[in-house]
């Protein structure tokens, strides 16, 4: 249901393009300068059909998207590849990224961080299989300087002090879930509720030690990235992925290694295969498991694909905190062949920047996901968990504008006594009517599991009522599981208060997302 805004007109009609073509730059443009589609500005040309993405669902599996645009032309059926989440990392959007890597204009083909390999080695295969059909139709988009105010493009960030990073579960709770507070006062950024921010994370730094160890490297000598020389340990720090390497990595490595089994071994987990063990392996557990690799510096840093920023959703309101933007973070960490695994931007928050730093970062732009425009609309939102964000910062602005729409929030975690994040700002929100009701779901807190869209079907009737009434309804988290379930228990509401049937309830469901009444922001 993640419903592609319409891509705004920036290239003249009467430029020396193709409409193809002309489509494809408009997209690029709007992604790179951070331009919104909306309004007739950017409405289909006269005549033509507006364009349908089926695949455009994070929920659905990589088969399930390449197999719904099997049929398209080859820069659809990259789309249908990556992630569709929309979320900016790559500094496009699903569809321009995928354009621009069939046009010509994105040789890297390993900037989708949430697709992970798995989309990186569909999108190579599919470039490989469409190449023949390129016939000299490539265009590469013309070199562009960013014009984008500084903080609101991963190409020009701005500069945030970390101010705290403390814990808001309680003792006794199996999960560390941070409550981010940045500084942007040094800065001119602004923000609204429903934005995202881009964070340029900095690696373990206990890992970047143990790599430089086995290179038998000090981390001083100088090396060349992208046009800009640098200490090795600030390379590996900060500029190149070594959490999971890529496909090029291993072959340049299987090049390097002078035992025959080892290089053939690395050959196969370039072809994703090998050992099963070192399938998630990161740079560390490749030297380790290959001793007989001796790769050169400035190889392996080519090899090497580029570290991209990590994005989360904005937990406040510029309203409520001027000056400052926070997130919720939840620390990721786990144990794997006697090592202590990290998230690279979640433990660098919680775990290696301390209060004083400066970190880059640049804010990405909703694409329609914000409380709604009129105040007097009621708006349910569904955030379990660090899902919770971005419901904090609308219910934030919502309070700041005397917003007289009711509020409805589902939240739902592990247990109610370590795990109820914002426990006393939700509760006062409650207590003076901000929100009109609060379901809560903690799974842990009985013998029968209880999630979110339990209470949701425990509430149907009323919910139905509520968007008969013209509420909004958003929904934040997991994309592949809850997310998921909360749409069929949307669907199962329309066919049960709302007396429709399938065919009906999934139109209602289709209408809702277009008149931009049911938004995710799912990752």
């Amino acid at each position: 249901m993640n419903a592609l805004a319409p891509i705004p007109k920036i290239v003249p009609e009467n430029a020396p393009f193709s409409t193809e073509q002309r489509a494809w730059l408009n997209g690029f443009f709007a992604a790179y300068l951070g331009v919104n589609g909306g309004g007739p500005e950017s409405a289909p040309a006269e005549g033509a059909e507006p364009e349908d993405f089926p695949w455009h669902d994070a929920a659905l599996s990589l088969g399930e998207r390449l197999e719904l645009a099997k049929d398209k032309k080859p820069e659809r059926q990259l789309m249908a590849a990556m992630a569709q989440l929309d979320c900016g990392q790559c500094g496009y959007l699903c569809q321009t990224y995928a354009e621009a890597v069939w046009f010509g204009a994105e040789a890297d083909m390993g900037r989708c961080v949430p697709g992970g390999k798995e989309t990186q080695r569909k999108v190579k295969e599919l470039v490989a299989a469409f190449e023949p059909l390129r016939n000299g139709s490539t265009v590469v988009a013309p070199a562009v300087k960013s014009t984008s105010q500084v903080g609101f493009s991963r190409d020009r960030p701005a500069l945030a002090t970390l101010v705290d990073a403390h814990p808001l579960n309680r003792n006794g709770s199996e999960k560390d879930v941070r409550h981010v507070v940045l500084d942007l006062s040094a800065s001119d950024v602004t923000y609204e509720a429903g934005d995202s921010l881009g964070v340029f994370a900095r690696k373990n730094p206990q890992l970047v030690q143990a790599v430089l160890d086995r290179l038998g490297a000090t981390g001083e000598e100088m090396v060349g990235v992208d046009h800009e020389a640098l200490p090795l340990r600030q390379a590996l720090l900060s500029k190149v992925d070594i959490a999971r390497p890529s496909d090029e990595c291993m072959l340049f490595l299987a090049n390097r290694a002078f035992d025959g089994e080892e290089a053939l071994k690395l050959q196969a987990l370039a072809a994703g295969e090998g050992p099963p063990e070192l399938a998630e392996a990161d740079l560390l557990d490749l030297l380790h498991a290959f001793p007989s690799v001796s790769p050169s510096l400035p190889g392996l840093l080519k090899s090497l694909d580029r570290l991209q920023p990590r994005l989360y959703s904005i937990a406040s309101s510029p309203k409520a905190h001027p000056r400052e933007v926070h997130l919720t973070v939840s620390a990721v960490r786990w144990d794997t062949k006697d090592r202590t695994r990290t998230g690279i931007g979640s433990c660098y928050l919680a775990d290696f920047a301390k209060p004083g730093d400066v970190i880059p970062v640049f804010v990405q732009k909703s694409h329609g996901f914000a409380p709604p425009a009129d105040d007097t609309m009621p708006a349910i939102m569904v955030g379990p968990g660090t899902g919770i964000a971005p419901f904090r910062a609308f219910l934030e602005e919502r309070d700041a504008r005397d917003a007289k729409g009711r509020n409805w929030l589902f939240f739902g975690d592990q247990k109610r006594s370590t795990d109820f994040l914002y426990e006393d700002q939700i509760v006062d929100w409650q207590r003076r009517g901000v929100l009109s009701r609060l379901d809560l779901a903690f799974s842990r807190d009985q013998a029968e599991k209880v999630y979110v869209q339990t209470r949701m079907r425990e509430n149907a009737a009323e919910l139905w009522a509520w968007f008969e009434q013209g509420a909004h309804f958003y929904v934040c988290g997991d994309a592949k599981r809850m997310a998921r379930d909360v749409e069929t228990t949307l669907l199962d509401v329309a066919m049960g208060p709302g007396r429709k049937s399938a065919a009906e309830a999934k139109a209602w469901l289709d209408g809702l997302a277009k008149a931009g009444r049911y938004q995710r922001d799912v990752y």
